[in-house]
C-alpha cells in the first residue's frame, strides 16, 4: 500500500504570489478554509478551527516543520482523516503526517506539488480511511488554491 498521497497543480501565477498565499497564515486560511490562530513559524504549534461548511467545529492543529522561501512549506498535522470523534473527545492521535508544498517556475506560472507522506505509521483500518478522505481533500485543497491564486 502506498504511504504517501502527491497532487500536483499548474498555476498561472508566478512563484512569489503562490508562495505568499502558502505562506501567510490569513491567505492559506482563505483557500484552505481554516481560521488560523497566528502566522506560521518554524518549530512552531500552528492552531485554530476549520471554516468549510459543516467542518466549522473541527480543530486546526499542525507543526510547522519547513519555511523555505520559494521553494519548500511543510507541516506535520494528526493523521485523523476528519474523523469528527478523534479530533472532539480529544483523543491524541499518536500518529502524524507530513505535508510539504514544493514551488516550481513553470514558464510563467508555478508547478506546485503537494506531498503527504507517513501513512506507513498509521494502524489499519484507519490508514485505509485517512488516506481515502485526505486524497479527496487534496484534489479539492489543489484546485482551492489554484483558483485562489489565479483570481
Amino acid at each position: 500500500m502506498p504511504d504517501s498521497i502527491t497532487k500536483i497543480v499548474e498555476i498561472a501565477a508566478p512563484v512569489e504570489r503562490v508562495w505568499d498565499a502558502l505562506i501567510d497564515h490569513e491567505k492559506f486560511g482563505a483557500w484552505f478554509c481554516v481560521a488560523l490562530d497566528q502566522p506560521f513559524a518554524v518549530g512552531g504549534a500552528s492552531t485554530g478551527h476549520m471554516t468549510y461548511p459543516g467542518y466549522e467545529d473541527y480543530r486546526w492543529e499542525a507543526r510547522v516543520i519547513a519555511i523555505e522561501p520559494m521553494r519548500r512549506f511543510s507541516f506535520e498535522w494528526p493523521a485523523t482523516g476528519g474523523d469528527k470523534q478523534l479530533m472532539e473527545n480529544g483523543t491524541r492521535v499518536a500518529e502524524w503526517t507530513l505535508v510539504e508544498f514544493l514551488l516550481e517556475p513553470a514558464g510563467e506560472g508555478t508547478l506546485l506539488t503537494v506531498i503527504e507522506s507517513g501513512f506507513d505509521k498509521v494502524p489499519e483500518p484507519r490508514r485505509s480511511n485517512v488516506m481515502r478522505s485526505n486524497d479527496g481533500g487534496w484534489t479539492e485543497q489543489v484546485e482551492n488554491i489554484r483558483r485562489y491564486v489565479e483570481h
